[in-house]
C-alpha cells in the first residue's frame, strides 16, 4: 500500500482519504518532490515498520530523566533537522581544537564539540583558550543511505590528487580512524589503518552508525553501548539509550528517500543543467553515482543523482576556519550534495543559509564564495550571460 509522511510518521493513504472525505477544509498534501521526508521505494512491510520505529526515535525529545546532558547542544534529533532538511543558524554546531591533520589538541577540554547549553545547575561549555573552531550547520538527512553504499573503489576512482587531467580539481578522501564498533564493508579500502570518511562537513564519519552514535553523545550528551563515555565527566557510564534504538535511527536515516528533482521538463531548467556541465560544476558535484551491494535490498545497485563526489577539496583561504577533522586540511571541505537544495528554505525558516556554516544567504552568493579548486568554475560563472546565470540558478533550485 502506498504511504505518505505526516507530522507523526507514516500512515496508510486510505486513512488520509477517509479523513479528507469528512472535512472539506483539509490542507492539500504536498507532492513527493516538494518534501524531503519519505521512504525509499521497495521497502518490505517489516522494513517499513522499522522505519517507523526509527522515525519515532528521531523525534524523541530528551530530558534530564531520559539522559539529556548535563551539557548538550539540542534535545532531539529532529530539532536540528526540521522536516529532515538543513539546519538554521540557531541550530548550528561549533567544533573546536584540531588545527592540523595530527589530531584534536583539546579533547581534555571539551573538544571536539562545544556543548553550548546546560541543564539547571550546569554551566555550558566554553571554547578552550587558544582553540581554533568552525561552525557547522546541520545538513539535510535525505538520501544518506545511498551515499553509504557507494563503494570505496568508486570513490577512489574520482580522486585526482595530482590534478593529472589539468582541470584544477584534485579531490581526495578524508582518511579517518574508525572506532571498534564501526565495521567497514568487506570491500572497504584502508590506508595505514585508516578508512574513507563520507559523512559530515569534512567527511569525518565513516558510516551512519558512526555518525549517529557521535550525534547522541556529542549533541545530546547521551551515552550508548557505542559511545559510553559521558561528554561532561569524560567517564564511562551505563548506556542511556538502547542499542536497538540507535540502530533503528540508523535504519531510518538509511532508508529516507533521495530528494526528487522538480520541473524536469522545464526548458530553462534543462538549459541550466547544460550550463552546470559547461562551467565544470560537475568536476566536484558529480551528477551520477551508484551503490554497490547493500543488505537493504532497496539500496542495492542503484543509480542516483546526489551532485557530490564525497571527496575533500581545497576551497581557498576564504573558507579556511583554521579547524579540521581527521586527515583533512583546514582549507579542505567535502563536496556537499546539492540534491534537495531547492527545498532548503522550507527547513531554514524561509531563507537560505548555505555553505558549511550558513554564511551564504543565496545560491549565487554561495557560488561566489568558492575558491581554491573551484576558482575556475566560479570565474566561468561570473563570465556567463545573465540568461545563462538565471538558467543555472533555476536548475540548481530544481534539485
Amino acid at each position: 500500500m502506498k504511504t505518505i509522511r505526516v507530522l507523526f510518521g507514516v500512515i496508510p493513504i486510505l486513512l488520509i482519504l477517509l479523513f479528507i472525505s469528512c472535512d472539506e477544509n483539509y490542507t492539500e498534501i504536498p507532492a513527493d518532490d516538494e518534501v524531503l521526508d519519505g521512504t525509499v521505494e521497495g521497502l518490505s512491510h517489516e522494513e517499513l515498520a522499522r522505519f517507523l520505529k526509527g522515525d519515532a526515535a528521531f523525534n524523541e525529545v530528551f530530558t534530564r530523566e531520559t539522559g539529556l546532558g548535563p551539557t548538550f547542544v539540542s534535545t532531539s534529533c529532529i530539532s536540528c533537522h526540521a522536516g529532515d532538511g538543513k539546519g538554521h543558524p540557531s541550530t548550528t554546531l561549533t567544533r573546536f581544537g584540531q588545527i592540523d591533520e595530527t589530531g584534536n589538541l583539546f579533547l581534555n577540554q571539551g573538544g571536539p564539540q562545544l556543548q553550548n547549553r546546560g541543564l539547571p545547575g550546569f554551566l555550558p561549555e566554553q571554547i578552550a583558550a587558544g582553540a581554533t573552531f568552525a561552525k557547522f550547520t546541520p545538513p539535510a538527512n535525505t538520501g544518506l543511505g545511498f551515499l553509504q553504499f557507494v563503494t570505496d573503489a568508486d570513490i577512489m576512482a574520482m580522486t585526482d590528487p595530482n590534478d593529472s587531467d589539468g582541470d584544477g580539481i584534485s579531490g581526495v578522501p578524508n582518511w579517518i580512524d574508525i572506532p571498534d564498533f564501526v565495521m567497514p564493508s568487506s570491500n572497504a579500502i584502508s590506508q595505514n589503518g585508516k578508512y574513507i570518511g563520507r559523512y559530515g562537513k569534512k567527511a569525518a564519519a565513516h558510516s551512519l552508525l558512526h555518525q549517529t552514535a557521535n550525534a547522541y553523545n556529542q549533541d545530546m550528551g547521551i551515552t550508548s553501548i557505542f559511545r559510553p563515555i559521558d561528554a561532561y565527566t569524560n567517564l564511562e557510564i551505563d548506556p542511556e539509550i538502547t542499542t536497538s534504538t540507535v540502530n533503528d535511527v540508523v535504519f531510518y536515516l538509511q532508508t529516507l528517500k533521495a530528494p526528487i528533482q522538480r520541473n524536469q521538463s522545464d526548458a530553462v531548467v534543462n538549459k541550466g543543467a547544460a550550463v552546470f556541465n559547461q562551467i565544470n560544476c560537475t568536476g566536484c558535484h558529480k551528477s551520477e553515482l551508484k551503490t554497490g551491494y547493500s543488505p537493504i535490498k532497496a539500496l542495492s545497485n542503484k543509480t542516483f543523482a546526489p551532485y557530490t563526489d564525497l571527496l575533500l577539496h581545497d576551497m581557498g583561504s576564504g573558507l579556511d576556519d583554521g579547524y579540521t577533522e581527521g586527515n583533512a586540511k583546514t582549507h579542505e571541505w567535502k563536496t556537499p550534495p546539492l540534491w534537495g537544495i531547492g527545498l532548503s528554505q522550507d527547513a531554514q525558516g524561509g531563507s537560505y543559509f548555505l555553505m558549511h556554516d550558513g554564511r551564504a544567504r543565496s545560491i549565487e552568493e554561495a557560488i561566489l564564495m568558492h575558491g581554491g579548486e573551484a576558482s575556475k568554475s566560479k570565474s566561468n560563472f561570473q563570465n556567463l550571460s545573465q540568461p545563462d546565470k538565471e538558467a543555472l540558478l533555476k536548475f540548481i533550485k530544481s534539485l
